[in-house]
């Protein structure tokens, strides 16, 4: 079951990060106000899929992971706490500040700071999850190791 539970709850934390960061980064560059309240709003009903998603995806590797050693799973532990850290206090904090802030019109520059810390941290955390699942692909034996 684990085998199972983690590629698709790692996939679908993978395209919420993605979707959250695209989203927000075309309302507010070309859409209106109303839209990236929109978006904003969205993005905080949707955690309740992204949350458990991440919670399964890393209890599960951790599950997988059993007793075995090596870089890879070095890595992928690593790269998992720093999302872990990155979404409890930057990018959660951002979307309920950022919805608040345009749910109350206030889109203006510490708004828009704030968009560009939240848009550095998503796309660093979707980053991070891209290399846990090509280790994980590695680990598999779906992709062919280097060397």
């Amino acid at each position: 079951m684990k085998k199972i539970v983690h590629p698709i709850a790692a996939t679908v934390a993978m395209l919420c990060i993605g979707s959250f960061w695209l989203s927000s980064l075309v309302s507010e560059l070309f859409l209106s106000r109303e839209a990236i309240v929109l978006v904003k709003h969205t993005i905080l009903q949707a955690m309740w899929v992204m949350i458990p998603a991440m919670a399964a995806t890393g209890g599960s590797g951790f599950a997988l992971s059993g007793l075995r050693k090596g870089n890879l799973l070095a890595g992928k532990g690593k790269r998992m706490q720093v999302i872990a850290a990155n979404g409890i206090l930057i990018l959660l904090p951002c979307a309920f500040y950022l919805y608040g802030k345009a749910a109350a019109g206030e889109i203006d520059a510490i708004f828009y700071t704030l968009q560009m810390v939240e848009l550095v941290a998503g796309a660093a955390n979707f980053s991070l999850m891209a290399l846990n699942f090509r280790d994980g692909l590695k680990l598999t034996g779906r992709l062919r190791r280097k060397g």
